[in-house]
């Protein structure tokens, strides 16, 4: 059996819902993202678990949480986890990043790769940092299933990363809703993607509040 990443996005927040951007501000879940996080858990509860890695936020380990409790796992916290850091970006939506910041913002949708958020981070930057976690994982296990609660655009970054995508086009190429599962798999050949954004361990009701 080889290595199976599970890439969780974190539940609802009060940003999710707005969609401004909030990378390194440490903000909570809603009720519906506690409850996204419950219901993760009961659905993959069974799954025989190695490990469970989270960005430290209280987003990611409030989501990892449910889980953890259930199978008696430890939540190993790294920050290489963490969210793209968006400096000065951080709680504006996007009509109000272009106003202030244009320039800089149309550089960065051209190339978020290679472009950073005014004061922020590059996605190079993320991809440096989060290989050190996925590296880690390689080294420690040879088998078994790794869950790995993150955020969108690292889960993104991660995600383009192992596939051999683009960096550049990491937000264009990649659809990470709120509280989803990707699942790739660490085969002899590479990385193989066997799920990607999905959201049927929630309810009708939790799935219809999409979020961004």
């Amino acid at each position: 059996m080889a290595v199976k990443l599970y890439f969780l996005r974190h539940g609802e927040t009060t940003s999710s819902q707005s969609g401004t951007y909030c990378g390194r501000v440490d903000i909570d879940l809603t009720d519906a993202g506690y409850q996204m996080a419950q219901q993760f858990a009961e659905a993959y509860q069974f799954l025989h678990w190695k490990a469970i890695f989270a960005s430290p936020l209280n987003r990611t380990v409030a989501t990892a949480q449910p889980l953890s409790e259930k199978i008696g796992l430890k939540i190993q916290k790294r920050t290489g986890l963490k969210e793209i850091a968006y400096g000065k970006w951080e709680g504006k939506t996007p009509e109000e990043v272009n106003a202030e910041f244009h320039d800089d913002y149309v550089r960065w949708l051209a190339d978020p790769g290679w472009n950073a958020p005014t004061g922020g981070e590059k996605g190079i930057d993320i991809a440096r940092r989060s290989s050190e976690v996925l590296e880690e994982i390689e080294q420690t296990f040879d088998e078994g299933n790794i869950l790995v609660v993150s955020h969108k655009a690292t889960i993104r970054i991660m995600l383009c990363a192992l596939l051999g995508i683009d960096l550049g086009r990491y937000r264009d190429r990649i659809g990470i809703p709120v509280a989803s599962l990707s699942v790739v798999e660490m085969a002899e050949r590479g990385p193989l993607i066997e799920v990607m954004g999905d959201r049927a361990h929630l309810s009708r009701e939790l799935r219809e509040r999409a979020g961004t």
